[in-house]
């Protein structure tokens, strides 16, 4: 995992909430996870503050202070669109947020007690936000964009899995590659479309989090997580339910599938939970 850029603790969390939030400076502050981009701690029954380790990390926070409020209004479940914005100080040089605690667990450690509910309910959740997005939307090198632009990245994950696997992984890389790439206007996307960042709660899917690496561009990058989760009955429901991804871009979802996989198996050997995800999706990919 990156070292972070600047120290990040419970106790810088409470003073910056004391010199601008000085009305939640009085709940109570706990970590709850400290990930590869932001420090993310309880705050009270019904907050959480996220704040970025890295200067990577403060440039996606800020899309999410920046779009996600506009968004949140038009998706079938709920997300962390900001309530407070934190400044940045002598202390601390970003911005930072306090965003709405959702109860519930990962998908990746809480698998929803209908597979095919959950996968109809994402194929919704996508179908609403993959709409247009405007000409100043951001844009990410590595998501949305033409599969081809990820070949060296996959060509080299492909290096560390087990050589009687490769051989197939590569021939369903090559089709998805060859795919017709996506004509449409660039659609709004989550980009980052994991089991690690769609809650369940009381076995239903609840929301989707984490929106740091939201995008425009191609809608086949979060189609993907049709593979990161769902058997292949199970993934036909979700593309009912999105009911407009044609032969091209459902092929190019798989390729994504197994770009992304290969770089949850490659650079996760400090994180077991993530390296879990990517065997998974790895063998659901093959094996579709």
């Amino acid at each position: 995992m990156p070292a972070a850029e600047v120290p990040v603790s419970v106790e810088l969390v409470r003073g910056l909430l004391d010199q601008q939030h000085p009305d939640l400076a009085d709940l109570p502050v706990e970590i709850l996870a400290n990930g590869w981009d932001n420090l993310v701690c309880r705050l009270g029954a019904e907050l959480l503050v996220r704040l970025p380790r890295r200067a990577i990390a403060a440039e996606l926070i800020a899309h999410e202070q920046r779009w996600l409020p506009e968004l949140a209004g038009r998706l079938p479940l709920p997300v962390p669109a900001p309530v407070r914005v934190g400044q940045p100080t002598t202390r601390f040089p970003w911005s930072w947020s306090v965003v709405p605690f959702f109860p519930g667990r990962i998908v990746a450690q809480s698998a929803p007690d209908d597979p095919w509910s959950a996968a109809a309910t994402l194929g919704g959740f996508l179908d609403a936000l993959h709409m247009p997005a405007p000409a100043h939307a951001p844009v990410n090198p590595m998501r949305g964009i033409p599969l081809l632009g990820r070949a060296p990245r996959v060509l080299d994950g492909l290096m560390h899995v087990d050589p009687a696997d490769r051989a197939a992984a590569l021939r369903i890389w090559e089709v998805a590659v060859a795919a017709p790439v996506w004509d449409g206007p660039p659609l709004w996307l989550h980009g980052d479309l994991h089991p690690a960042n769609i809650l369940v709660d009381r076995g239903r899917i609840s929301a989707v989090i984490d929106f740091g690496d939201l995008t425009s561009g191609d809608p086949a990058t979060d189609l993907s997580v049709a593979w990161l989760l769902f058997e292949a009955e199970q993934r036909a429901a979700l593309r009912r339910a999105y009911d407009r991804a044609d032969d091209a871009t459902w092929c190019r979802a798989r390729g994504w599938a197994l770009a992304l996989a290969l770089v949850f198996l490659t650079h996760s050997a400090d994180n077991p939970l993530m390296r879990g995800i990517g065997e998974r999706a790895f063998r659901l990919v093959l094996a579709s």
